[in-house]
């Protein structure tokens, strides 16, 4: 009988290390999964609100985002829910989308229902709707190669393509799909 009790004993431990074994095994692998991320941010900063100055100490742009990380070894910057106002002396444009990418020569990529607003009083266009937008914020120069939509107090345009010029105020369409105009 006590050869029957060890060979049971025996029998149940194995089945106890057999059943907990990848439970405890559960560390290493999430050990090897955070070593599979290829970069950490070099910074993060949450409820970001930053102002940017040019040369001659006029305000260039501001930033706000929900979420802020620096990739300074990659070169570039992500934002969650941006909001860029950008400025000149004529005119100011505030752009907003889901996420954004600054990268380290000044090229901003705006992902995600993106909306430029035209804070310039009795303009032409109001703000400008797209899923994608790129802009050179030292050349102030707005692209996009996807769908586009332009709005304006009493007309809407529809298009694929972008190119705009903020400072010298122009405004193309690459690929002009339709427009609409609204009695005054």
């Amino acid at each position: 009988m006590n050869s029957a009790r060890l060979i049971l004993s025996v029998l149940f431990i194995g089945c106890m290390v057999w059943l907990w074994y990848p439970y405890f095994n559960q560390s290493n692998t999430q050990q090897l999964v955070e070593e599979d991320i290829i970069a950490k941010p070099d910074y993060t900063a949450v409820a970001l609100k930053q102002t940017a100055f040019d040369e001659q100490g006029k305000i260039s742009h501001k930033v706000t985002a929900a979420k802020m990380e620096l990739y300074q070894q990659l070169g570039f910057t992500y934002f969650e829910e941006p909001i860029f106002t950008l400025y000149n002396q004529e005119q100011m444009w505030q752009i907003n989308a889901a996420e954004a990418t600054l990268y380290e020569n000044n090229q901003l990529i705006l992902e995600g229902n993106v909306m430029a607003i035209n804070l310039t009083e009795n303009a032409m266009i109001d703000h400008i709707n797209a899923d994608n937008i790129q802009v050179d914020i030292e050349l102030q120069t707005m692209s996009s190669e996807q769908p586009v939509e332009l709005v304006g107090p009493d007309l809407k345009i529809t298009g694929r393509g972008l190119k705009a010029d903020l400072k010298a105020e122009v405004i193309e369409l690459i690929n002009h799909t339709r427009t609409i105009y609204y009695d005054q």
